[in-house]
Order: C-alpha cells, then structure tokens, then sequence
C-alpha cells in the first residue's frame, strides 16, 4: 500500500482505476445468474435428471479451482492489468463457443464453453480483489471491497433480466397444456427435435452477445493506463509466498469459510427455481423470486458495507450466518409460499459474506496477497461440488421435487440442509475472527 494514500476509501487518484475494476465485478455477476437458471433450463430441453443437470454448476465454478493458481503466478509476474486482460480473453472465448455447442446440440460441448469461460473468470477474480484492496489504506481495504463487491448484484440483475426474459421466457419446451403436462415431453420425433434445436438457440445468442460485449471490455482496459505495482522479479518465487501464507491461521479459515460460503450461495440461487416449481410456479415465474432474493442482496451489501464501519467484521458474519441457519430453518420446514420467502431472505444475509471473508482473509499478507487471492478463488469450487451434493438428494426417490418425505418434508425442501450446514462453518469463522483475529 502505497503510504502517500490517505484514509478515504478511494483515493481520488485512483477514482478511474476502481471504476473500471469495479465494473468487472459487474461483469462476473453477469455470468453466474444468467447461468444459474440454465440448470433448470438445460434439465428440460435434454431431458436430464437433477445430478446431471448439474453438472452446469460442477462445469462453472470448476474453471474457478483449475485456473485460479496459473491465474495468480500470471499476475504476480507481471501486473495486475495482464491478468485482467488475460481474463476477458478467456472470458469471450468461452462465451464464443457457445456458438459450436449449440450447432452440435451437445451438452457436454456446452459444460466445455462454461468451464473455459470461467477460466476467464478464475483471472477476474484473482486479480480484482486484490487490486481493489491494494487500491488506498488498509485500515478501509474491507470497505473498499464491499463497496467494489457491492456492484456485483447489479450484474447479477441483469443476468437474471435476460436469462427470464430472452432464454426461459422464450423456451418452447418449458410449455405446459391446459392441464399443466409438459407439452415438450409428449412429443416424438422430428417434432420433439425441432423444439430442442430451437431452445438450444435460444440459449446461445445471449452468450454469444456476452463474449462481444466482453471483447468491448478487454479494448477499453487495453488502452486505459492503469496503475500497477513494480514486481521484484525475486518476489515471483510461488512457493516462498505459498509456504508463508499457510503458516496464517485467519487465511486457511478464510479459505475453508469461503469454500462453504459460496456453496451454500449457489445451492441456494441455484435450486430456487425446483422449489418454485414444487409449489406450482413456472421457472419463468420464479425468476422474480430470484430476483427479490438479488435486490435485497444488493441492498444488504450497502447497508452492511456502512455498518462496518462501527462493527467488527467478524462479529457482523457471526450474526448474519446465524440469521441465515434460521432461515434456512424455515425454508427446510415450512412448507408453501412461507418456505420460500425464508429461501429469498437467506440472500440478504449473504451479502456480506464473501467480500468479508475475503478480506479478513487477506489482511496483512502484503504481495502474498496475489498468491492468497487466488487460493480463495479457487475456494468457489464450492459452488461446483456441492449443488452435485443437492441434486443427488432431489434424486433420491426420482426426477421430481417431491417424489419422497424426509424427516416429514418433500426432498427438495430438506435438500436445503446443506446450505445450513455451511453457514454453521461460516458462523464459525466469524466468532473466531472477533475473538482471536481482532479485525476492526
């Protein structure tokens, strides 16, 4: 950090810098919500079971775990701006080759198009964060990333936005008869062949459309000069830095509460459309809850990131995760519309959660930050396994929602213990940050 940046939690010098960085948050949230849909969405149009469908989530968030180490020794070597732009390449790449997928109506092309394509944001993540917590005092690096992080769920918005409104409102196979059968399934043939070619297409334009906006992105940051810190070629040295930060109790709990925070996200966003539809709501429908669940977690994000600056951090994760554990309580038994209202409100509760983390995590870690960021990234795997780890409970007793009763609930309702349990480790965490760690 450099000494000559006072304590506001942007410098101006550095306004342009952390407006553009920040828009790349917007970026990502952009490609987890429009694709969180897709697991419903592809379950239909290929006939898939639920551990198949998602395997959407596993291809996703599994480009983060495979690409977040190479992504952090790139930006540790050269600069920040390298790896960013190295990101929006990948980025539009597997954006692009949806492209091919579609034309192949294949869905194992289609895993391969999500999994490069979070190659890109395996890149973006590892280096913004640490960017925008490098960009003034450290005393507000919290701050700063919550404020960064804070226009994710906008992104995140406008997924949701053209997922309901170009692919799921559009989709000829979610259409159901007068007496609420699937029209899709009860077609043969040529006929069941051409509705599948044409949803197909529905889904690739969007992404298509991403990648070119994205290559847009990667033109501007290009010629915009960004500052960057001078690396000692010495200081590249990986194993050094890994060695040191895993010798830091408050980082491996970070990266441990990070694994199990974005879990329970992803299981949450992710399986709100199949408990809708257990209670009779179309996914195009429940995409409106999806979308409350984000506007409150985008409203949660400003009113905490505000709060921190009279709580300790740790203290207001303990608090929130508690609050999600009852949540997710009532979303596992009560039954009906009341369930899923405590399915939206988890949303608010997790909006704090992974810039916090994140960034008690790596608090003093100094140039290991690089190398410590992308160990959190690849954190967000997470989100890969653990839906796999849902769905296979939704299959318990067959495709449905409710084909069996668990501890006197549809398994689709306690399929959401998950999520519990991984807010009781984050909860965890954040005792042990107010008690022993002492980050303001």
């Amino acid at each position: 950090m450099n000494p000559t940046y006072k304590s506001s939690i942007v410098p101006k010098e550095l306004l342009l810098p952390f407006i553009l960085i920040t828009s790349l948050f917007a970026l990502w949230g952009f490609a987890n919500d429009i694709t969180n849909p897709m697991v419903s969405a592809f379950k239909k149009i290929l006939e898939l079971n639920n551990t198949q469908a998602s395997w959407v989530q596993a291809a996703f968030y599994g480009g983060y775990f495979t690409m977040a180490l190479p992504a952090a020794y790139v930006v540790k070597k050269y600069t920040y701006k390298v790896g960013i732009m190295v990101g929006l390449i990948l980025y539009a790449i597997g954006a692009l080759l949806f492209y091919p997928a579609a034309a192949n109506e294949n869905y194992y092309y289609f895993l391969i198009a999500l999994y490069i394509l979070t190659f890109g944001l395996a890149f973006l993540e590892t280096t913004a964060n640490p960017y925008i917590l490098s960009m003034g005092d450290e005393a507000t690096a919290t701050q700063r990333l919550n404020l960064a992080q804070a226009f994710n769920p906008l992104g995140a918005l406008t997924g949701l936005f053209v997922a309901q409104t170009f692919i799921l409102g559009a989709l000829q196979s979610d259409n159901i008869d007068a007496a609420g059968n699937s029209i899709y399934e009860s077609l043969h043939g040529t006929a069941k062949a051409a509705v599948k070619t044409a949803d197909l297409l529905v889904i690739r334009n969007p992404y298509v459309a991403l990648g070119l906006f994205v290559i847009i992105m990667l033109v501007i940051i290009a010629i915009v000069k960004m500052p960057e810190e001078k690396t000692d070629q010495d200081s590249v040295d990986m194993w050094s830095s890994i060695n040191r930060i895993f010798k830091k109790e408050r980082f491996i709990g970070g990266v441990v509460a990070q694994l199990f925070y974005v879990g329970a996200q992803i299981m949450c966003w992710t399986y709100i459309y199949q408990y809708a539809e257990n209670l009779g709501i179309s996914n195009k429908n429940a995409v409106n809850y999806a979308y409350v669940a984000l506007g409150i977690f985008l409203i949660g994000r400003f009113l905490f990131t505000y709060f921190l600056k009279y709580i300790n951090s740790g203290k207001l994760l303990m608090i929130l995760s508690l609050s999600a554990i009852v949540f997710c309580l009532g979303t596992i038994f009560i039954e009906g519309m009341g369930g899923l209202y405590c399915l939206v409100l988890i949303s608010f509760c997790m909006s704090l959660m992974f810039p916090t983390i994140y960034g008690i995590a790596l608090t003093g870690l100094g140039d290991d930050a690089k190398p410590a960021s992308a160990f959190l990234v690849m954190a967000i795997v997470g989100g890969a396994f653990m839906p796999i780890l849902q769905g296979l409970i939704l299959d318990i007793g067959g495709n449905g929602y409710a084909d069996v009763s668990i501890m006197g609930v549809p398994e689709v309702n306690f399929s959401f213990i998950l999520p519990l349990l991984c807010f009781v480790v984050v909860a965890l965490y954040g005792h042990r940050t107010m008690k022993v760690y002492t980050i303001g």
